[in-house]
């Protein structure tokens, strides 16, 4: 997982996961791939996932982004193939909602995930057709907060 450098870290993001179609047949129907580690002492602020090239080869392709034990924490159960290209989806998972249905925050923002040990941040590929894939493409962005590294 790239940190952004200096001269690209102005943006809303400072870690991002680039991958298409041929990343998710390598990762495979119900695999993982590590996209981030979470360094101890951070914690998430915003994650989005935006589709940059239409899916095609497929219907059913869902993707989450979270952890181990929580596969959907950040973003959960995307209908990747279903998704408006360049329109980003951000902070739809189980760890970002505070109550069922609800997703306000009054103010500020509520960084999750925050830990004395770092994590792995994975990739969840959910397509038994994920093998006839043969168009699409996606980026991952993260923005974290890290007080630890002082």
């Amino acid at each position: 997982m790239p940190l952004i450098t200096v001269n690209e870290a102005i943006g809303d993001y400072n870690y991002i996961y680039k991958f298409d179609f041929t990343d998710l047949q390598a990762i495979g129907n119900g695999g993982y791939r590590t996209i981030l580690t979470l360094p101890a002492g951070a914690a998430v602020d915003l994650v989005s996932i935006i589709k940059t090239t239409q899916v095609a080869g497929s219907s059913s392709l869902v993707l989450d982004v979270g952890y181990s034990g929580t596969d959907g924490a950040f973003i959960s159960a995307w209908d990747a193939d279903a998704a408006t290209t360049g329109i980003p989806v951000s902070n739809t998972g189980g760890d970002f909602v505070q109550s069922a249905g609800n997703t306000t925050i009054k103010g500020g923002s509520l960084p999750v995930k925050a830990g004395a040990s770092a994590v792995a941040i994975r990739l969840k590929v959910t397509d038994s057709a994920v093998a006839s894939i043969t168009a699409g493409a996606f980026t991952v962005g993260f923005r974290v907060l890290n007080l630890g590294r002082f």
